[in-house]
Order: structure tokens, then C-alpha cells, then sequence
């Protein structure tokens, strides 16, 4: 796993300006959804990658775990999606033409819709009552990309968990897009892969800088169970 880590300095900083060290450590289990962004074998080291993360297999463990503990608390997992559609070569053309033709054109084999590459990775526990939610550009709440904001809403959440690859583009502008739409936005550390550490590490710095909180795994496990626990014994 990376090796996640945020300077003094900066906690520093973020307690000056919000009062405690992690704004969102009470997290209530029935408005929580674990967004899961990206876990396609398009993305996973392999034959059918066209950008393979090679930290991508390392987080599998700790997202299936947060997942469960997500599910039995009361909250919702969603498994995200990217898919590359004739229309996206339109309406997203700078995407595409930033980068060679041949990347490009890789892209869209790799992520064409009901592909091998569209496919979760096998590693990913998914189970059937968990919400699927296709997007068609980096961040998976910006207009146009998906209906993950209506669907959220119609399920009564308010708090996303972060998690997914990669950390710093499609991770990061999905978290950055959720605080924009009021909700409350954690960054899971060791549930995110980046190409190497020092952009995992920037990511989230700026996440916890300015559009929400950073926690690892057990940290957002335990205080879903406590919360949890706390209204059963209610």
C-alpha cells in the first residue's frame, strides 16, 4: 500500500481553521455511501488495461472490508464505472485530444460499455443489493457524467467515503465535486491508489486542506460501528 501521510504542518493548519483534527469523525451509518471509483480491469495491471495502476490490487482488501462495514452499519455502496461511448469522442473531445491518438483510441477499446475492461476487477466483492452508477468523465458528480447525485439523494445520504483509483484524477475530482454539492466528503487513505506516493499524497493534502476529511480505513470502520452499535443499545 502507499505509504499515506500528512505533515504536522498541515494538521496544524486544518485544526487552527476548523477547531479538531478530523471534521467528519462522527459519521452517521444511514446517510453514508461508499463511493468506489474506478475498480475496472481497465485500470488493474494487465492485458486489458489501458492505463494500469499497478497499487490498484494492493487496496482491493481494505475497500471490500470498509464495503461490508458500510452494509451492515445501514449505508450504501456504489461501484463506479467508467465507460467511453461514440458521444464522448463529442462532448469530451478535449479529453481526448490532449493526449495521443493512439492512447485515445485505447481508451475507448478498454472502456467501451459491457466490455471486459468495463468490468469490475474480479478482486472487488460487489454484491447484487449494491448500487452501479456509469460515468463519462473524471469525476463521477460533475454535470454530465453520471446520476449519482440523484441517486444518492432518493437514498437519504449526506456523507460520501472516497475510495478507488486513481487518487489523484478521478478520486480526487469526484471528492472535490461532492463537497461543491454539500456533501460531507471523507478520503480513505489506504482504500485509494495512485501511480506512486507522492501524488497519492498531494491528493490528499488537498482534500483535507480544503474539501473535507482524510481518515484510513479503520478509523471510518470504527466510528460507523460505534455510531451503529450506540443506536442499537438506544
Amino acid at each position: 500500500m502507499h505509504n499515506s501521510h500528512i505533515s504536522q504542518e498541515v494538521i496544524e493548519k486544518v485544526v487552527k481553521r476548523r477547531g479538531k483534527e478530523h471534521i467528519h469523525e462522527d459519521l452517521v451509518p444511514t446517510k453514508t455511501a461508499f463511493v468506489v471509483v474506478d475498480m475496472q480491469n481497465a485500470f488493474m495491471p494487465g492485458p486489458l488495461a489501458h492505463a494500469p495502476c499497478d497499487m490498484a490490487p494492493n487496496i482491493a482488501p481494505q475497500i471490500n472490508r470498509l464495503a461490508q462495514i458500510v452494509r451492515d452499519t445501514g449505508g450504501v455502496v456504489v461501484w463506479i464505472q467508467t465507460a467511453c461511448t461514440p458521444g464522448d469522442k463529442i462532448t469530451w473531445s478535449n479529453a481526448h485530444n490532449i493526449v495521443t491518438h493512439e492512447r485515445a483510441e485505447k481508451r475507448f477499446v478498454a472502456l467501451a460499455r459491457g466490455s471486459d475492461g468495463y468490468g469490475l476487477s474480479p478482486l472487488m466483492d460487489a454484491k447484487p443489493d449494491d448500487l452501479y452508477v456509469e460515468k463519462h468523465r473524471f469525476s463521477a458528480f460533475i454535470q454530465g457524467s453520471s446520476d449519482l447525485d440523484a441517486i444518492l439523494r432518493e437514498h437519504g445520504v449526506d456523507t460520501v467515503l472516497i475510495g478507488g483509483t486513481v487518487t489523484n484524477v478521478c478520486c480526487e475530482s469526484t471528492a472535490r465535486d461532492a463537497m461543491m454539492l454539500n456533501y460531507k466528503v471523507v478520503m480513505v487513505s489506504d482504500c485509494n491508489a495512485a501511480d506512486n506516493d507522492e501524488e497519492h499524497n498531494a491528493s490528499l493534502r488537498a482534500i483535507y486542506l480544503t474539501f473535507g476529511d482524510v481518515m484510513d480505513s479503520a478509523m471510518v470502520g470504527s466510528s460507523l460501528q460505534r455510531r451503529s452499535n450506540k443506536r442499537a443499545a438506544e
